[in-house]
């Protein structure tokens, strides 16, 4: 296995989730498609992306690898399962006026992958990281309690890609051969839902010919390049770091949210996300004072 490179796994980390964290601008430019049927062409655009992409970057041996190891492909169908669901999620939040739930969702994953970091990895905290972390738990807790009941689409987002990044850093495959898999392994049931519904808008002629089919196959790129970047961040970076760096991604979510499409932002929630902040402040404090006690 490739031996980590913190500053590689930083640059990495943080292309990801700058392109997750403007993704809304691209689901809004397709809102007039049913978020299932986004989902279908993600898959099938990122499945012959991503072939095509294998052809390019070379990748020696990635197939025979997986074909002597049925229990790596087993693994793959596992995480591309989680991946769909996440993406399902997210484009339905964005396209039905939820991006501040979205949002709330990607600010609880870090405490998912903390505590999966801990249990599953054996990751181990600073002081200074449990009290960032203490401080994220508080608002997330204050955010749960104010909106009465569990907000479900925040959960779904945070669990299923927590689960997801830790699958795919414990899973002995390279980041794109992975992905590809992944995406193939998903090509049948899109395919067949395709098939099933045939009064879909994308299984009518006249739609290839709108702005909405070019930003359809758009998806195949839009859906890789970040998924690329963090698999291989999670090759180079402890999980609960890599987890305190998704907090960019929401927080440009959640200013997206409000500044551009007038989503309301309750005194309640601006409460929430600034314990959120806070405990990202420390946690960035305490990774500078760390980096300075090894030099």
């Amino acid at each position: 296995m490739q031996a980590a490179n913190p500053r590689h796994g930083y640059i990495l980390g943080l292309s990801a989730y700058i392109i997750w964290g403007l993704f809304p601008l691209y689901f809004k430019a397709i809102a007039s498609v049913p978020a299932v049927e986004i989902i279908i062409h993600r898959v099938l655009w990122s499945a012959l992306f991503g072939a095509l992409l294998l052809l390019v970057w070379k990748h020696p041996g990635w197939w025979r690898e997986l074909r002597d190891n049925p229990k790596r492909l087993a693994i793959l169908a596992l995480s591309g399962t989680l991946i769909a669901a996440n993406w399902l999620t997210y484009v339905w939040s964005v396209n039905n006026g939820r991006m501040l739930e979205a949002s709330l969702g990607y600010y609880i994953n870090p405490l998912v992958n903390v505590l999966l970091g801990m249990l599953i990895l054996g990751e181990r905290l600073r002081r200074l990281q449990w009290l960032a972390v203490g401080l994220a738990t508080v608002g997330v807790l204050q955010q749960v309690w104010q909106v009465g009941s569990l907000p479900w689409v925040s959960l779904v987002l945070a669990l299923t890609f927590g689960f997801y990044g830790l699958i795919r850093k414990q899973a002995p495959v390279k980041a794109l051969p992975g992905l590809v898999v992944e995406t193939w392994m998903l090509v049948p049931i899109a395919a067949a839902w395709l098939l099933l519904h045939p009064e879909a808008s994308s299984a009518q002629a006249h739609f290839w010919t709108t702005s909405e089919a070019w930003w359809l196959v758009a998806a195949g790129p839009v859906t890789l390049v970040p998924l690329v970047c963090f698999n291989a961040a999670a090759r180079h970076l402890p999980y609960t770091t890599l987890g305190f760096l998704q907090y960019l991604a929401p927080t440009l979510v959640l200013l997206q949210a409000v500044l551009l499409f007038d989503e309301h932002l309750s005194s309640s929630t601006l409460l929430a996300f600034m314990f959120i902040w806070a405990g990202l402040a420390v946690y960035s404090v305490d990774a500078w004072i760390s980096l300075r006690g090894r030099r």
